[in-house]
């Protein structure tokens, strides 16, 4: 039996059958949501008022912040409700933009990723000229580009996703809605839905792989070539950091939508949707930790707050 209207909207499963996982998993979700606020909020808060870091690395990495606060809070809150209480239900509407902006800020963070690959390899292959080519009206259409490509991903694949004929029990082994998910409900051939998935995760990863790959490649050549042994560790420290993200963020997407019905995804899919809070949660700990222009920045500001604290007690 197949219903496509949907009236009670779907069932999300998330840890039903581990009753006594949900509350352990309530509050791991909490402390991994505060944290990813503070540490992608205190990225863009850094980048926009030191000095320092008004660079078009800080600038695509404040976005980068941005995109993840974003992603985070889309998932979050339902994933709380779903473990907190016995309703695990979302409404249709609720699900379809669930979905939608899932689509559009994993399509943007995995173009972002590609234009901070340009980034650094302009920065190592081209210093001298780097102010001229990465100049603000360029970043700006670059960050521009990867908000239309995820807008372009979303706009293209949620229409036909719903439009396929779901079983009517509706009940979705997840704690989100997701496309592998929503075509494991549906009562008919998915080969069309499955085939059109493949090619645009393809898309967007092969594609951007290979073009953060090539980045990398001329970025090898020009390593090679400086001579100042901390100019050398300063790029390959930006670029470890910039590649931990990309294994991350890539690695994760192709295991659960390259291949809607591979057993691993089908099996454990419902645990890859943590992605969504633990990509963002690395994402700014993995410059922070690397980073010594970001460390020093927050030890200024630090320090700043220190002196201001004690010249109003003094007054006092």
């Amino acid at each position: 039996m197949a219903n496509n209207s949907f009236p009670g909207g779907f069932i999300l499963l998330g840890c039903s059958e581990w009753p006594q996982l949900e509350m352990v998993l309530f509050w791991v979700v909490i402390l991994l949501y505060t944290i990813t606020i503070i540490t992608n909020s205190a990225i863009i808060l850094l980048s926009c008022v030191d000095p320092h870091l008004h660079t078009p690395m800080y600038f695509f990495l404040s976005n980068l912040s941005f995109v993840d606060l974003c992603l985070s809070t889309n998932a979050v809150p339902q994933m709380l409700s779903n473990l907190w209480g016995p309703d695990k239900s979302i409404t249709y509407t609720g699900c379809v933009l669930q979905v939608c902006v899932l689509l559009c800020l994993g399509a943007t963070e995995g173009v972002m990723l590609v234009v901070m690959a340009f980034d650094c390899c302009v920065a190592i292959c081209r210093p001298l000229h780097y102010t001229v080519i990465m100049n603000p009206p360029l970043c700006w259409k670059l960050v521009l580009t990867a908000w239309l490509c995820g807008l372009l991903e979303s706009v293209t694949q949620t229409p036909v996703t719903f439009q396929l004929p779901f079983c009517a029990h509706h009940r979705l082994d997840a704690f989100l809605c997701q496309i592998p998910e929503l075509i494991r409900l549906v009562c008919g051939d998915t080969a069309v839905s499955e085939w059109q998935m493949t090619i645009s995760a393809l898309l967007f990863t092969v594609v951007p792989v290979g073009l953060i790959l090539t980045s990398y490649g001329f970025i090898a050549q020009a390593l090679g070539k400086i001579q100042s042994e901390e100019g050398r560790q300063k790029a390959v420290a930006t670029c470890s950091s910039h590649l931990s993200m990309v294994v991350m963020f890539y690695g994760t997407v192709a295991m659960v939508y390259t291949d809607p019905k591979n057993q691993l995804a089908s099996k454990h899919g419902k645990f890859f949707t943590f992605f969504t809070m633990v990509t963002p949660l690395l994402n700014p700990l993995i410059y922070t930790l690397w980073n010594k222009e970001v460390k020093g920045t927050l030890q200024r500001l630090l320090r700043k707050g220190g002196s201001v604290r004690g010249k109003m007690n003094v007054i006092f």
